[in-house]
């Protein structure tokens, strides 16, 4: 019998753990506290989390907004947008959390990306990932934020006190291969 994840893309029945959400809602301190609690299980020597957070540099501009991007040279960033395909989104990130499984076993993990407006030094993601042991904890992780980066479509506008630019690169449609 296959016995489906428990609301919220969660399963504890079996020790694998798997939440991910794309939210609306700020990515605060108690998310965090939550999702470690969520994760992290008895047999976890390691619990590795990664808050990605609103900068006021400016990042790389998406191909084609270049020339945009030159005109806020010497600006700061005062803040961020994100737009997701959120049906698409969730997908990849399900992927991707196969993937931490196959070539890392660790199976417990949580991927929560924010959209909307997110100010400087306001928290966009966080991921948080558990497993035996260190090596693989920070392997799955640093997978997960790359992953993510390159292939959700989760799409970000930088602002500035004049005008915005969209950043980033054309997703990838699978993992790096190599």
């Amino acid at each position: 019998a296959v016995i489906p994840p428990v609301a919220g893309g969660a399963s504890v029945d079996d020790g694998r753990f798997r939440r991910l959400e794309i939210r609306e809602a700020s990515l605060d301190e108690g998310l965090l506290d939550e999702l470690r609690a969520e994760v992290a299980s008895a047999a976890d020597g390691a619990v590795v989390a990664f808050v990605g957070q609103t900068r006021e540099s400016p990042g790389t501009p998406a191909p084609g907004q270049e020339a945009e991007a030159e005109r806020f040279a010497g600006q700061e960033v005062s803040g961020l947008s994100y737009e997701a395909f959120e049906p698409m989104a969730l997908a990849v990130l399900d992927e991707i959390a196969g993937e931490i499984a196959a070539r890392f076993s660790v199976h417990r993990l949580a991927i929560v990306h924010r959209v909307g407006e997110v100010g400087i030094g306001e928290s966009s993601v966080l991921i948080v990932v558990a497993s035996p042991h260190r090596v693989e904890a920070f392997e799955a992780c640093r997978y997960a934020i790359e992953e993510l980066k390159a292939r959700a479509p989760i799409w970000k506008s930088e602002r500035f006190a004049d005008g915005s630019v969209w950043l980033g690169a054309p997703a990838r449609h699978g993992p790096e291969v190599g």
